[in-house]
């Protein structure tokens, strides 16, 4: 079974635990995710079933958006709910304009710091790790792109904000940041992904529907297919003589980046961080059907295939 899950995933489970489930019901060994969600969070997680699981890092490459709750005051060791209280502040009276005019600040392409009780591997180690055995870390900041902040309500001390931003955003950091801004500290409380890359909350099932699905026989009509992760992706269409060389993973001439320049200029601007990238094209034979993804190689003047889908495999 190959294929792409849209799954809304439940408070109190971890990504993996997802993925176990799954497998279990499936029968499959070759189940995987596409971008991790800490438990206390809900929404969107993208499950990949066999090849799909070739496709997962390119899920995400379209942003996330989300819906948090924040609590301002106090601020925690993992910069949510589940930490340890490290410490309170009294709240201001803070107005709405105040409250926006600080988030605006956070807009646009920056560096972000994320939590120490991360995922992010240390010396082969995960951060969360070395957290809770009490060592104190400073992790370097990462580039991300916050595109959308909006305040969707504020009623001391909480505040539910909606978020547009790129792969490897921390939310987490956010509150925590925003609370350091606003003077009184904060921490996330409740966290919903809306959308992850191309996948939304309101197209997205439960882990109760899936298993519904599975009994009825209508599984197939949730399984989306491998080609969703790579539509941001601007097409090139190649003829059956030029395919032959992309299967064997042969550079291969075609239309360059100044054939194609509008449809990449519109997927640098969907993803501003990328914009130092070499262009990545998907290539597709005249049926419109992808084979590969590939990357323009300047000096040599031709597109060279970063990724081949033999035909055994392809999406």
């Amino acid at each position: 079974m190959d294929g792409i899950l849209n799954i809304n995933k439940p408070v109190g489970l971890t990504s993996h635990d997802v993925v176990a489930r799954v497998r279990r019901l499936l029968h499959q060994q070759r189940v995987g995710h596409a971008g991790t969600l800490d438990p206390l969070a809900s929404g969107v997680l993208p499950i990949c079933l066999g090849l799909a699981t070739r496709v997962a890092d390119y899920l995400s490459e379209g942003g996330k958006a989300y819906r948090a709750e924040i609590v301002l005051g106090v601020e925690t060791d993992t910069y949510d709910r589940e930490g340890q209280v490290v410490s309170t502040q009294p709240v201001p009276d803070l107005t709405r304009e105040q409250i926006e005019q600080v988030l605006s600040g956070f807009l646009g392409p920056q560096l972000q710091v994320p939590p120490p009780h991360s995922a992010i591997k240390l010396q082969g180690e995960p951060a969360y790790r070395r957290a809770r055995a009490g060592e104190r870390l400073s992790l370097d900041a990462r580039p991300v792109v916050i595109e959308r902040l909006t305040l969707l309500a504020w009623e001391k001390p909480r505040l539910q904000l909606e978020v547009e931003c790129s792969k490897g955003t921390y939310i987490r950091s956010l509150a925590h940041d925003l609370g350091q801004h606003l003077g009184c500290g904060g921490h996330l409380s409740a966290l919903l992904r809306t959308r992850s890359g191309p996948l939304t909350l309101q197209e997205s099932i439960t882990l109760e529907q899936l298993a519904e699905a599975l009994a009825n026989g209508s599984l197939e009509r949730y399984l989306l297919p491998l080609d969703i992760a790579l539509q941001q992706y601007p097409a090139l269409i190649i003829d059956a003589r030029t395919l032959q060389r992309v299967l064997h993973g042969n550079g291969f001439r075609a239309p360059g980046p100044s054939e194609l320049r509008p449809a990449l200029a519109a997927r640098a601007a969907s993803s501003p961080q990328l914009g130092k990238e070499p262009p990545m094209v998907r290539v597709c034979d005249e049926q419109g059907r992808t084979w590969a993804l590939a990357v323009w190689m300047p000096e040599q003047g031709l597109w060279q295939p970063r990724r081949v889908f033999l035909p055994e495999s392809r999406p």
